[in-house]
């Protein structure tokens, strides 16, 4: 991977963005080295050169994904905002914003969340769960836990939240393009009913 990552910025990116938009167009398994090297305008030779594996860059992917998406809620999200659903709000603006301005990888993250194959489902599933740790620091952390209605249990409302995760990157995968603002809209109007029925009264907007 070190040789990747000595190539100029633009070189790399033009990498990054040619290997997204094949497996995202085939999914991992369909994918060929030789499909990526077309795309990026490199011999296949290079890509082995550069990453390895077919394996190996796929899981790169991934996490360069992830990594420019964390770094940008971790870096902008208000600290001093202890409020669960609108720290959940912030941090789901400020990922689709992301997901807006590079189509290839919201295309390749809906399609590696459903990835069976087996070469790769193990690792998928390690890199969900290390997402999973993020996102719970981040709604947990100095959190103001008395706006909740008594007997809520917080385990609980962050499953729901995967399932309704689930339900969006399903519909996101049944389309060629998605509207990200429709899609926000929704999950605001959960948001606002979950908020409803888990807060107390008086902190109801």
């Amino acid at each position: 991977m070190e040789r990747f990552l000595k190539l100029p910025f633009e070189k790399q990116s033009f990498i990054i963005d040619a290997a997204l938009k094949t497996f995202s167009k085939n999914g991992y398994k369909k994918t060929s080295v030789s499909d990526i090297a077309a795309a990026a305008g490199i011999s296949k030779a290079m890509i082995f050169h550069y990453f390895g594996t077919k394996k190996a860059l796929y899981i790169f992917l991934i996490y360069y994904c992830r990594n420019l998406i964390t770094k940008e809620v971790d870096n902008k999200l208000d600290h001093a905002n202890h409020d669960f659903f609108e720290r959940i709000r912030f941090a789901t603006t400020i990922k689709i914003s992301i997901l807006k301005k590079h189509p290839a990888m919201s295309a390749f993250l809906t399609n590696m969340y459903f990835e069976e194959a087996e070469d790769v489902k193990e690792d998928i599933k390690t890199i969900l769960a290390e997402g999973e740790v993020f996102r719970n620091n981040i709604v947990f952390e100095s959190m103001d836990y008395s706006k909740f209605k008594e007997g809520i249990d917080l385990k609980v409302l962050m499953k729901m939240f995967s399932w309704i995760s689930d339900g969006f990157a399903k519909q996101m995968q049944n389309n060629e393009t998605v509207d990200f603002d429709a899609l926000n809209k929704e999950f605001e109007d959960c948001l606002e009913l979950l908020e409803n029925n888990f807060y107390k009264e008086e902190y109801v907007k």
